[in-house]
């Protein structure tokens, strides 16, 4: 099963390399790669924040089960943890769109 989905994982990669490098003539412009570098920060600060929050979640129920007296600090304590997780995503986004501005 392992060797199958390292398998399914390389033609995946493959298929997604084809269109980014398939241009007409004149090599690879700063836009072009300025997108596809865009694109990988993204992508790496999206799992990065799902990862968190996911993490961050499960902890603040695990604590609530444990001592429900603390809902009020637990549940401050996880919306500002959520908030602060969240921001990177929207940091990245604007990183993104000013180097997007500065390419073209």
């Amino acid at each position: 099963m392992r060797i199958l989905s390292n398998v399914f994982m390389a033609l995946s990669a493959l298929c997604f390399a084809v269109p980014a490098f398939a241009q007409a003539g004149g090599g690879t412009s700063g836009a072009t790669l300025v997108a596809m570098g865009a694109g990988l920060a993204m992508a790496i600060a999206s799992a990065g924040c799902g990862i968190g929050q996911g993490r961050a979640t499960a902890s603040a129920t695990e604590a609530l089960a444990r001592n429900p007296a603390a809902k009020a600090a637990i549940n401050f304590a996880l919306i500002l943890g959520l908030a602060l997780i969240e921001s990177l995503a929207l940091y990245t986004l604007v990183i993104i769109l000013i180097a997007f501005a500065k390419a073209k």
